[in-house]
C-alpha cells in the first residue's frame, strides 16, 4: 500500500512540473524545465502544434537554430541548425519559419546577380524539425539592382491557413516603385499574384512622399494594401494627401479593386490599415497640422481614424482627434502642453487591438534607435546599437473612429547591442520613397538584450491588461515624472498595468521581489489565444519557456 501510494505521488509530481513562479493579479506565469546551457537564445516562438512547441533561436551573429518542445512539459526534444538548401549552387539567407495548417515551412532569400531578380525560397519543415532537401521558388522579383533590391514582407492570417506576403523595391531611373504581393495557402502553392510598379514624379510637386504604408490579410482571407502619397502645393498653398486602398477579395477571384481617399490640410505621418470582424477597414495613424504656407509640421497632433466600408469600398467617415491636454501633460510636461506644444514624433504603432463594440485600442511607444561609434576597419567594424522604449500612448477609439479615452503607460527601458551590420531590416528607404510597415528589432540583434524591452498586451472581454519589466524601485509609480529607467534589464522585475473602461490605470508589482528570479523577456513570446501565451524569461545563463494565462 506504501509503495502504491509512493508511485501516486510520482506521478503527481511528474505531472505539476510546471509551477508558478509569478501571480500579479489575474496573470499567472508557470514555467517548465530549465533549457539546457547551449549558448543558443530564443529569438521568436514559431507556434504549437501536433503537441509541440517550435521557436528559432541564435548563436553567434547569425547561425539561427530550430527548437521543439514538448507542450506539455515544455521540455527540450531538439535543437537543430536551419540550413536551407542551396539555389543555384548559392547560399540562400534566411528570413523566417512559419506554421500553417500546423506544417512547418523554413523562409529564405537570395540575390540573383545574372537575372537581376530578388528571390524568395520556401522550405518545408517534418515535425521533427529535419528540412526538407527541396526549395520551392515563392517570388522573382524584378529589382534595379542588388542595392535596391528592397524586402520581403510576411503577414500570417489569423487561423494560420495562409501566408500572405509582399515584396517592394524602388525603380529610380524611371521614377517608380514596384511592389508584388502573394497569397500562399497551407502548402505555400500561390493563391493569387498581383504586380504594380507605380510611377510618380516628384519634380514638380514639392515635399513630396510616396509611402507603401502597410497591408494585411482579413478573417475572409481578403488582402488589402495602402499607399500614401504626399505633396505641396505651392501656388494653392495646400498640404494634399492621397491614399489609395488596394483589395483584393477571395468572393471577387482577387481582382484587385482601388478605393482613392483625398485629404487636405494634414500631414500623415505613419499609417496602419486594420481589416475588423464588422468587415470594414480602417487606417489609423498619427497626423500632424499644416501652417498657412501648406507647409507641415513635423510634430504629432494626434490620431485619425479612417473607416471604409469592405463590401462597396466606400469611406463612411474620416475623424482626426486631437490629443487632449491631460495626455499631453503627460509627455510633454504642464509648462509646454499649456502653450499647446506638439508631440515630438517618435512614437511608433505597437499594437492594434479591435475591441468587441467594433472600436480600436492603439498601443504607440516612444522608440529610438541610437548608432554609437563604430570600431574596427572597414566591413569588419563593430557598431553600438542603443534601442530605447520608453513610455506608450494608449488611445482607444470609439466605433465610429473618435475618441473614446488616452493615457500613458510610463516607463523608460534601453539596451545596447554591437553589431557587424547596420542593415537593420523592417523599414526600407530610398530618396521620396519608403516602405512604412511597423519597425521591429532584427532576429540577429535579439537574445543580445533588446528583447527584454517593450509591453505585452492582453486584452480579453472588453479588459486592457499590459506587461513589461520595470526597475524594481518603480513599485506603485503611475506618475511618469517619477518614473526611474529600468538600467539593468537581468534585474528586471513584471509590473502590470491594467486599464479600466474609462482608461484609468492600476499598477500591480510582484508582492515580494524573490532573487535570482527570472526576467521575462516581453520582445519574445506567442499569442495563442485571447487568454494564453507562451513566454521565454531567463536569469543568466537559466532559460525556461513558459505559459503566461489571463485566469478572469
Amino acid at each position: 500500500m506504501k509503495k502504491a501510494a509512493f508511485f501516486i505521488l510520482l506521478l503527481l509530481m511528474g505531472s505539476t512540473i510546471l509551477r508558478a513562479q509569478n501571480k500579479l493579479e489575474d496573470v499567472n506565469l508557470t514555467y517548465g524545465e530549465e533549457l539546457p546551457d547551449d549558448r543558443q537564445k530564443i529569438v521568436k516562438i514559431v507556434g504549437e502544434a501536433n503537441d509541440k512547441i517550435y521557436a528559432i533561436a541564435i548563436k553567434g551573429n547569425d547561425n539561427f537554430i530550430l527548437k521543439i518542445f514538448e507542450s506539455g512539459s515544455m521540455k527540450q526534444i531538439s535543437s537543430k541548425p536551419i540550413e536551407l538548401p542551396k539555389m543555384d549552387k548559392k547560399e540562400v539567407d534566411f528570413e523566417e519559419v512559419f506554421i500553417l495548417s500546423g506544417k512547418l515551412f523554413a523562409i529564405g532569400s537570395i540575390y540573383d546577380n545574372k537575372e537581376k531578380a530578388f528571390k524568395l525560397v520556401g522550405t518545408q519543415i517534418s515535425e521533427d524539425g529535419i528540412l526538407s532537401k527541396n526549395g520551392t521558388i515563392l517570388f522573382e522579383a524584378e529589382v534595379a539592382k542588388k542595392k535596391l533590391r528592397g524586402d520581403f514582407y510576411f503577414q500570417v492570417s489569423h487561423d494560420e491557413s495562409a501566408l500572405l506576403a509582399m515584396h517592394v523595391s524602388s525603380f529610380p531611373k524611371e521614377d517608380a516603385v514596384k511592389y508584388e504581393v502573394k497569397l500562399f495557402d497551407d502548402n505555400l502553392a500561390t493563391v493569387f499574384t498581383n504586380t504594380e510598379k507605380v510611377a510618380f514624379d516628384d519634380k514638380k510637386k514639392k515635399d513630396f512622399q510616396f509611402t507603401v504604408s502597410d497591408f494585411q490579410i482579413n478573417y475572409k482571407h481578403d488582402v488589402f494594401l495602402v499607399i500614401n502619397e504626399s505633396y505641396r502645393d505651392s501656388k494653392a498653398k495646400e498640404k494634399i494627401e492621397r491614399f489609395e486602398v488596394h483589395a483584393f477579395k477571395r468572393e471577387n477571384n482577387y481582382t484587385k479593386e482601388v478605393t482613392d481617399i483625398n485629404l487636405k490640410d494634414k500631414e500623415i505621418i505613419n499609417c496602419s490599415i486594420i481589416p475588423t470582424q464588422q468587415n470594414t477597414v480602417k487606417l489609423v495613424g498619427f497626423y500632424s497640422s499644416v501652417r498657412d504656407s501648406g507647409r507641415a509640421n513635423k510634430e504629432l497632433k494626434g490620431v485619425y481614424n479612417i473607416t471604409m466600408d469592405a463590401a462597396t469600398n466606400t469611406t463612411t467617415n474620416i475623424i482626426f482627434n486631437e490629443f487632449d491636454y491631460a495626455t499631453k501633460v503627460k509627455l510633454l510636461g504642464e509648462r509646454r502642453a499649456k502653450k499647446g506644444k506638439d508631440v515630438q514624433p517618435n512614437y511608433n504603432i505597437h499594437t492594434i487591438i479591435e475591441k468587441e463594440d467594433g472600436g480600436l485600442i492603439i498601443l504607440s511607444e516612444y522608440q529610438q534607435l541610437i548608432f554609437g561609434e563604430s570600431a574596427g576597419i572597414g566591413p569588419l567594424a563593430l557598431t553600438s546599437l542603443t534601442y530605447i522604449r520608453n513610455e506608450i500612448i494608449v488611445t482607444s477609439l470609439k466605433p465610429d473612429g473618435s475618441l473614446d479615452w488616452s493615457n500613458v503607460l510610463p516607463k523608460e527601458q534601453s539596451a545596447s547591442v554591437s553589431t557587424l551590420s547596420i542593415g537593420l531590416g523592417g523599414a526600407y528607404a530610398g530618396g521620396n520613397f519608403a516602405v512604412g510597415m511597423a519597425v521591429s528589432i532584427p532576429l540577429t540583434q535579439m537574445g543580445k538584450g533588446p528583447e527584454y524591452l517593450g509591453a505585452i498586451p492582453i486584452y480579453k472581454s472588453g479588459g486592457l491588461n499590459i506587461l513589461i519589466n520595470d526597475n524594481v524601485k518603480n513599485k506603485g509609480i503611475t506618475d511618469i515624472e517619477e518614473i526611474k529607467s529600468m538600467g539593468n534589464y537581468n534585474k528586471a522585475v513584471p509590473s502590470l498595468f491594467i486599464f479600466d473602461d474609462s482608461g484609468a490605470i492600476t499598477r500591480k508589482d510582484p508582492e515580494e521581489v524573490i532573487k535570482n528570479e527570472l526576467v521575462l523577456r516581453p520582445g519574445v513570446y506567442y499569442r495563442k489565444n485571447s487568454r494564453e501565451y507562451i513566454v521565454y524569461s531567463s536569469r543568466r545563463k537559466k532559460d525556461k519557456l513558459g505559459r503566461m494565462i489571463l485566469e478572469n
